[in-house]
């Protein structure tokens, strides 16, 4: 089966950065897309940034674009998340997504993805 296990969540205070991984297992790692969702309390899922199979990332959700950079490994079967310039604001439980490769893929909708991680919890202290 699929499984997806984020890690690198934790305590950071505002401006500080992060580093998100997800490892992904029990599939063909270079055939699926792949996206990083996040969801705070009291407040709907939020798409916030995606990678291809060709490695072509689609438009960052506007509250974290030009902090924020998805990347993969194929090698390792891991998709990245790196957060700088953290604000409180950012505070949630940051979730893993894969899809099997799709002709239309950068669209922005948790129903686009197959498959998910368990999270991993980003708290930014002001």
């Amino acid at each position: 089966q699929v499984q997806l296990l984020e890690s690198g969540g934790g305590l950071v205070q505002a401006g500080g950065s992060l580093r998100l991984s997800c490892k992904a297992s029990g599939l063909t790692f270079s055939n699926y897309d792949m996206g990083w969702f996040r969801q705070a309390p009291g407040k709907e899922r939020e798409f916030v940034a995606a990678i291809n199979w060709r490695g072509r990332t689609a438009p960052y959700t506007a509250s974290v674009k030009g902090r924020f950079t998805i990347s993969r490994d194929n090698t390792k079967n891991t998709v990245y998340l790196q957060m700088n310039s953290l604000k409180p604001e950012d505070t949630a439980v940051y979730l893993c997504a894969a899809a099997v490769s799709r002709t239309i893929w950068d669209i922005p909708l948790s129903s686009g993805y197959d498959n998910w991680g368990q999270g991993t919890q980003v708290t930014v202290s002001s």
